[in-house]
């Protein structure tokens, strides 16, 4: 399961995975699991019984080796070097993945906040930069009707309706490493309320009794759910954990009222940032109602505000504005005279437009945890008719992601123990979000200016599209080891 290789300068986990090779990914998975404390009763709710061929345990953990082995699915399991092991038949995996009873929200964080925590103590000795949440969905593509909730769902990448589910994600990162700590998988029902589909294939659904009080049950309410209302609940969740963020980063999407009034509530310590849209909102400047293409109009113009970044190379504007009752910061950019402005809005109103780029430049490291759980770890390609399993494997992907992230960031040390002890930080390579800073600085500005493109389009084809623009890959590759 090798890397793409246009990929390869933001790959953070690839490097575990050689063609026809994963034993590196393997070693990193069982010594980051080992030097975790987890029990049956904290994950599951309860011990396995002594007469069972394998325990709860075993089992999440055969499952977080399945990339190792390049094993797909449970169904697979029994052609595996893994099988010759552990023998068990796929029925076993998937009792397990379809049962209501687990809670992989709770199982999920519980992985999650023990690594965190643990590369968080570390910071202390560290020049830290600010902690961010990150939020965005990606597809989770499906073949057929049969499973459970599917529908059909607009995809942003391909700019078309296909089957399958969204996946709402909530990352973490410090600039070194990034962890997916949330998700809720999400339909689009539509303006007939029938999810994209004839009553044909609505029937042919599976469909499955799940107890109202189970974990599933709960999941399969999120389905029709707001991805704010979902948004909202996932930070709330984190808060509860006493995790510390500085900042909530997301996309124009998730710019609204209901969002900045949350982050700038009492309880709230944080900042949100992220992109708006140049639409017909209006936002209060001086008492006036004016839109962002408005505003833009009225400091156009060097004397009125408008600035130049020569690091940056783009022209941007700064206003402070009131947006729902809240006092909010505007940036606005844009590249060369005939590019089209884009807006960044923060409930920070100290931070600069330098600083703010930066800072939204993170959001970045979700885009290209979605790309590598995909390329190599599967993530969404499971094909089960059951959405407790749909869950349960995104949970275990997730967990594969965020304990190779973790083994990654400590990888020049001798044994991945050594994150648990006292190291230097000094022998660390240039971080994920480094490289995607540097990536902007020197390629965006001279594609932006050329073709009248914005950075996010570019950072778009770059990670999800880079069969296309691997040659732009190969060369920076080159200039970086001449």
């Amino acid at each position: 399961m090798p890397s793409h290789k246009g990929t390869n300068i933001f790959s953070e986990v690839g490097k575990f995975f050689k063609e026809n090779d994963a034993t590196s990914a393997m070693n990193a998975i069982m010594d980051m699991t080992n030097a975790l404390k987890l029990s049956e009763k904290r994950l599951f709710g309860s011990e396995s019984k002594c007469n069972c061929k394998l325990t709860q345990l075993q089992l999440l953990g055969l499952l977080l080796l399945f990339p190792c082995f390049m094993i797909r699915n449970a169904y697979n399991y029994g052609t595996s070097s893994l099988y010759g092991l552990f023998r068990c038949k796929s029925d076993t995996f998937y009792r397990f993945l379809s049962r209501d009873t687990y809670d992989w929200r709770k199982i999920l964080a519980t992985v999650s906040w023990q690594l965190w925590r643990k590369i968080q103590q570390k910071r202390t000795t560290e020049a830290t930069g600010p902690v961010c949440l990150m939020v965005d969905d990606t597809d989770y593509p499906k073949r057929g009707v049969q499973a459970e909730l599917i529908g059909k769902i607009f995809s942003h990448v391909t700019h078309s309706m296909m089957l399958g589910f969204k996946a709402l994600f909530l990352g973490i990162t410090d600039g070194k490493s990034q962890m997916l700590i949330d998700f809720a998988l999400v339909g689009e029902e539509g303006k007939k309320k029938n999810y994209g589909l004839k009553q044909k294939q609505l029937d042919a659904r599976f469909s499955k009794e799940h107890a109202g009080d189970s974990h599933t049950a709960k999941r399969i309410k999120e389905y029709d759910q707001s991805k704010i209302v979902l948004m909202i609940e996932m930070i709330k969740r984190v808060i509860k954990q006493k995790i510390h963020f500085d900042y909530i980063l997301a996309d124009s999407w998730f710019a609204c009222a209901e969002i900045i009034k949350f982050v700038t509530s009492r309880h709230i310590k944080c900042h949100y940032l992220g992109m708006i849209k140049m639409s017909r909102t209006k936002y209060t400047y001086n008492g006036k109602e004016l839109t962002a293409n408005q505003l833009v109009a009225l400091f156009d113009h060097p004397k009125k505000g408008r600035r130049y970044s020569r690091s940056l190379g783009c022209y941007y504007i700064t206003v402070d504005v009131t947006f729902a009752g809240r006092n909010v910061r505007l940036f606005f950019c844009k590249r060369g005279k005939w590019a089209k402005w884009n807006g960044l809005i923060t409930t920070n109103r100290q931070l600069n437009f330098i600083d703010a780029y930066r800072i939204y430049s993170m959001r970045w490291s979700l885009e290209v945890v979605f790309k590598e759980g995909k390329q190599n770890l599967g993530l969404g390609k499971y094909q089960m008719r059951n959405f407790s399993s749909q869950i349960a494997m995104t949970a275990i992907t997730a967990m594969q992601y965020n304990l190779l992230s973790t083994a990654r960031r400590f990888s020049d040390y001798e044994t991945i123990g050594g994150l648990f002890k006292d190291a230097a930080m000094n022998s660390v390579e240039l971080t994920l979000t480094e490289r995607i800073w540097n990536m902007i600085l020197e390629i965006v500005r001279e594609i932006a200016e050329c073709f009248n493109i914005e950075d996010e389009q570019i950072l778009d084809m770059l990670v999800n599209r880079s069969d296309k623009l691997s040659h732009f890959v190969e060369i920076y590759q080159l200039k970086q080891a001449s």
